[in-house]
């Protein structure tokens, strides 16, 4: 095609999840009411593990930045993934368009090796207890953490090179509630079938790859464990339990996106609805749930919110 025939696309349309009507209305009430969990859990999540001493130690500093992470990835697109049910003409600019996909993949890739130091910390804490608090010291969890970051913004910057120079003509239609990379790229103007292909291995390498390495490190745990004592097993089972949760349901929907081989397939939209909405508010619920420390410092809030509300 003439560069001379391109018309400068200055917003792309979402086509949304359904035209239903009915489903709407159920899909607006979900993802309001998770939105809202998922936001209150986390932030309840990073203010018990700053303000209490007794969770001031690396497995709660990593999980307070998974929360925080988490506050990201539900704030990227679902806020925007609700008002627009309200809409009937959804429309996200250009600018905005790049925005979240940066932000989808900094997350993203965030949380993948976040995830992976979460394993690390539990192998430490469980295989060499003696030596966790020198392996797992104030500066190697901040090590870790820069890591993190550092990785998901290179991540993120690798994807968006690609795409901030490419002409897209009409139709600017999106067959998504939000800025979804590999639709994205089928919309230029050029034959992207090479840029598709680089950016489903760059993403599907590190998700397959830190996924695989997840799986790995905790057979070797559980492995190392049953190996020294047959009772410590089902206790380092229950232990790692929320972290395999959480694992799953993470990375089935980010590999089903990256690696499903038929575009035009609609599942990747609903699937991306448990990384948009359900990963982040199973986070908090799950670690919460499964952990004494966190349930007793629950509990401490709550008896002083009723104290306070008896003495006011």
């Amino acid at each position: 095609m003439d560069g001379g025939n391109y018309s400068v696309v200055s917003e792309f349309v979402f086509l949304g999840l359904t035209n239903s009507w009915e489903i709407q209305l159920l899909l607006l009430v979900f993802s309001s009411v998770l939105y809202m969990a998922s936001m209150t859990g986390n932030i309840l999540i990073v203010v018990f593990v700053t303000t209490d001493p007794h969770l001031h130690s690396p497995m709660y500093f990593l999980l307070a930045s998974l929360a925080f992470i988490d506050l990201g990835a539900c704030s990227i697109t679902s806020p925007k993934m609700i008002y627009d049910l309200f809409r009937k003409h959804k429309v996200i600019s250009f600018g905005g368009c790049l925005t979240q996909i940066f932000f989808i993949h900094v997350i993203g890739g965030v949380e993948m090796v976040l995830l992976i130091a979460m394993a690390f910390d539990r192998y430490v804490a469980i295989c060499k207890p003696l030596h966790y608090q020198t392996i797992m010291s104030p500066r190697m969890c901040v090590a870790f953490l820069a890591a993190v970051w550092a990785l998901g913004v290179s991540h993120s910057l690798f994807q968006l090179v690609f795409i901030v120079n490419l002409p897209f003509c009409r139709p600017n239609v999106l067959d998504s509630f939000y800025c979804n990379l590999p639709r994205l790229l089928r919309l230029a103007c050029r034959d992207t079938y090479r840029l598709q292909f680089i950016v489903t291995v760059n993403s599907g390498f590190i998700c397959v790859g830190s996924f695989f390495i997840l799986v790995i490190s905790y057979i070797f745990i559980l492995f190392t464990v049953w190996k020294h004592s047959s009772a410590g097993w089902s206790k380092a089972l229950t232990t790692l339990s929320a972290h395999i949760t959480v694992v799953l349901f993470f990375f089935g929907p980010t590999m089903f996106v990256y690696t499903w081989p038929h575009p035009n397939s609609q599942m990747d939209k609903f699937l991306a609805i448990f990384d948009v909405c359900l990963t982040p508010f199973l986070n908090p619920v799950i670690y919460t749930f499964r952990n004494k420390e966190m349930k007793a410092e629950m509990k401490r809030v709550c008896k002083q919110l009723v104290i306070y509300r008896k003495i006011s």
